[in-house]
């Protein structure tokens, strides 16, 4: 307010209309209106189209001078502004006139910037990764009601028409820092439910997790169902395959509904587990039921191919199958899988 008192008392002739500006945006404030209406009010102060766009989620919001929201190719910006919330910028806003900047479009973007930040801070978007589990857990529970879901997630920054991935994440990292990788210049929020850590995000790119990092991710619409198919597929994650989207699972998925007694009491997941004793021998099924093929799983064993015949030839004994058989490879791979499941 001292920058902007400094700067009106600079103006002379102008000072009077920078004073109306200044009580315009006071009175858009008491009236407690959000980003659009401010948009849109401002076109109409500036006699062009006004325009606001958030970072942290991308939102351009653009009106022109006759009240109609602009969604055509932005034109010549003649002038801007930076939107600061707590001395991080967080946006910009910015006037769209044909020619250069008038005397009052500094003041006009002084004060569209500063409604708009106190616009955020007061309805969100929090820009925090890290949020309050107690709302996460609302957004995911499939104990909540609709109602109170939507406001949980606008609450957390999520716009009503933006979509929510989720994910259910195992790692000794921040997960603020697994968000901001998995979601980066995105709405993005995590927190830890019990003993995994679940990331709501509008896009997730699983390419940039780091290693080290096991994650489930779902793929409903809604996110308490899509809560449920994050931590399914994260029961499947191994360390060959770190991050397992639920709906690449396929009819597998159908395993996690298994009983864990009925899983236990079969004979060919207590031999995994035998075999499991044994490291070699696990790595070798594993990289035999991976690939399908004697050849492929020495290169990633980076063994001669006799050598993991004659592996695989015991472990066939110890399974009761002849895992160069279709079928014998089959239940090998449903048995480590189980075994794997049971595991947790």
């Amino acid at each position: 307010m001292e920058a902007l008192a400094m700067r009106l008392s600079h103006l002379d002739a102008q000072a009077e209309g920078a004073i109306r500006v200044v009580m315009f945006y006071d009175t858009l404030m008491r009236r407690r209106v959000d980003l659009p209406a401010l948009a849109r009010a401002s076109a109409g102060l500036a006699e062009c189209v006004a325009g606001i766009r958030l970072h942290g989620t991308g939102r351009v919001i653009r009106f022109g001078p006759d009240g109609g929201e602009r969604r055509d190719a932005q034109t010549h910006v003649s002038s801007a502004a930076p939107l600061t919330l707590d001395e991080e910028e967080i946006g910009t806003v910015w006037l769209e006139r044909p020619g250069p900047p008038v005397p009052l479009d500094e003041v006009v973007l002084d004060r569209l910037a500063i409604a708009a930040a106190a616009v955020v801070e007061r309805y969100g978007p929090a820009r925090t990764t890290m949020a309050d589990p107690a709302l996460v857990e609302l957004v995911v529970s499939s104990d909540s009601d609709e109602a109170a879901r939507v406001r949980a997630l606008r609450l957390l920054g999520f716009a009503a028409d933006l979509p929510v991935r989720v994910l259910a994440v195992r790692s000794r990292l921040p997960l603020d820092r697994i968000g901001g990788l998995v979601c980066p210049g995105r709405p993005v929020k995590a927190a830890p439910l019990g003993d995994v850590g679940v990331i709501l995000a509008t896009t997730v790119d699983g390419t940039r997790l780091p290693a080290g990092v096991r994650a489930g991710i779902g793929a409903a619409d809604s996110p308490d169902r899509s809560w449920r198919q994050a931590r399914t597929a994260l029961r499947f994650t191994t360390s060959r395959r770190p991050v397992v989207p639920y709906d690449s699972l396929g009819a597998l998925a159908l395993l996690a509904r298994i009983p864990p007694e009925a899983a236990r009491d079969n004979a060919d997941v207590t031999a995994v587990a035998r075999i499991a004793d044994d490291p070699e021998d696990l790595a070798t099924l594993d990289a035999y039921c991976a690939t399908g093929s004697l050849r492929r799983a020495a290169d990633l064993l980076h063994l001669h191919h006799s050598s993991v015949a004659r592996r695989l030839e015991q472990i066939g004994k110890t399974l009761g199958v002849e895992l160069t058989e279709p079928t014998g490879l089959l239940r090998a791979r449903l048995a480590l899988t189980l075994w794997r499941l049971l595991d947790g």
